[in-house]
């Protein structure tokens, strides 16, 4: 989402509307796995050298339910105001006041980070979705049910610990 320098002098106060994909977000390390294209509206006004956006994306992401992994919809409206400056001599420091260099305003980048911001440490599927949802396998792990404890298998050791059982029976001596 990129705007030329010339064309928000031109027209302040600019608005504007666009539909933005922020798909590669997927493949970075956070716990979203797909983000359709979000919607971006805002306005962009010019005074002096400090230019001042802003913008509300409103987007659905999908996340991992804490609990069963299970895909939850998680929809989202974040309202965010950027302050820019086409100045090189700029003492904002304190606040947060983005430079820009060359002739156009990048407001994707911005978009990514409230959006990254907006991800919750967890979420949680209804009740009602969790069990059809729910993955039984994935990449190196797979669901697996142990028998209940009967009768027949009562007492019975597994192979894999039998060697422990040998170590138990000599403790007992």
């Amino acid at each position: 989402m990129k705007f030329p320098l010339m064309q928000l002098k031109r027209q302040s106060p600019f608005r504007f509307e666009e539909v933005v994909d922020l798909s590669e977000l997927e493949n970075l390390n956070n716990d979203i796995k797909k983000l359709p294209p979000v919607h971006v509206k805002g306005e962009a006004n010019i005074r002096g050298d400090q230019i001042t956006v802003s913008f509300t994306i409103r987007g659905e992401m999908i996340l991992p339910c804490a609990r069963t992994l299970a895909d939850v919809h998680y929809p989202f409206s974040i309202d965010a105001f950027e302050v820019f400056t086409t100045s090189p001599y700029s003492d904002d420091e304190k606040e947060e006041v983005h430079k820009i260099d060359g002739e156009v305003l990048d407001l994707t980048p911005y978009i990514k980070e409230n959006v990254l911001l907006e991800v919750p440490l967890q979420v949680f599927a209804d009740d009602t979705d969790q069990e059809s949802q729910t993955p039984f396998e994935g990449k190196g792990w797979q669901l697996t049910e142990e028998e209940p404890e009967t009768e027949e298998n009562a007492g019975k050791v597994d192979p894999r610990l039998a060697k422990l059982q040998q170590f138990f029976d000599q403790n007992d001596k």
